[in-house]
């Protein structure tokens, strides 16, 4: 059977995309890999350690990514958090990709807010359980368009910073990462095979705290872009 006469048995979902900067194209998303406490003051906050120990990783829906200006407050949790974070965008893949090699893979960055039910990601954590009930429901993951790294180069440092209604809440440099940009998709491909599509959320810094409806948040990431949502 060729592709042209594909017949599914149910209506297949449209692929997650993103929008790209100044282009009518879109960006598919394949998977969503997210970096957890990645710098050092937020481990702190969040009672982990700020050392240099291997990274951990989680995940989020390909459509749980969305270019918006409303976040709708999800059900089922009534302590919902803000966590910025730079987005990283995939063009290539790959096993075992080494350190030197990986940002050959990057076609792009974006800015992205990692939403948070964290009520329930606390229940979770005190029974042992997997975080997707916290991280990856619908909407979790609003994002900026995304800006090709050709335009703008692979940003290694520069402010990173989210404003709730005019103040300042989050503020961090991308150069406080624990683990870097090329590290990241290192180790990350020596547990997953990489493809284009895949997008990295890459960790948020310190400041991460609840939002209520009709809260403005405003992210800004220096050298990439910014994005403002209200919860609604």
């Amino acid at each position: 059977m060729n592709a042209g006469n594909v017949q599914y048995a149910v209506r297949p979902v449209p692929a997650a995309t993103l929008p790209i900067a100044g282009s009518d194209m879109l960006f598919p998303i394949h998977r969503v890999y997210c970096v957890g406490r990645n710098y050092a003051d937020h481990a702190i906050e969040m009672g982990g350690d700020p050392n240099r120990e291997p990274p951990f990783f989680f995940q989020k829906n390909p459509d749980n990514l969305f270019a918006g200006d409303s976040f709708p407050y999800p059900s089922a949790s009534n302590d919902v958090h803000h966590e910025i974070e730079m987005v990283v965008a995939l063009k290539g893949g790959g096993v075992d990709i080494p350190v030197a090699d990986a940002l050959d893979c990057v076609w792009g960055y974006g800015v992205g807010l990692d939403m948070t039910r964290r009520d329930l990601q606390a229940k979770a954590k005190e029974l042992a359980r997997p975080w997707e009930v916290a991280k990856a429901f619908e909407q979790s993951a609003p994002c900026s368009p995304l800006v090709p790294a050709e335009k703008i180069g692979h940003p290694s440092r520069g402010l990173i910073q989210l404003d709730v209604n005019g103040e300042r809440r989050q503020a961090g440099n991308l150069d406080q990462m624990i683990w870097k940009v090329p590290e990241m998709i290192s180790c990350l491909s020596g547990l997953f095979r990489l493809a284009p599509g895949d997008v990295i959320m890459t960790g948020t810094p310190a400041g991460v705290g609840p939002v209520s409806r009709g809260d403005v948040l405003h992210a800004h990431v220096e050298g990439v872009g910014d994005l403002q949502v209200r919860v609604v």
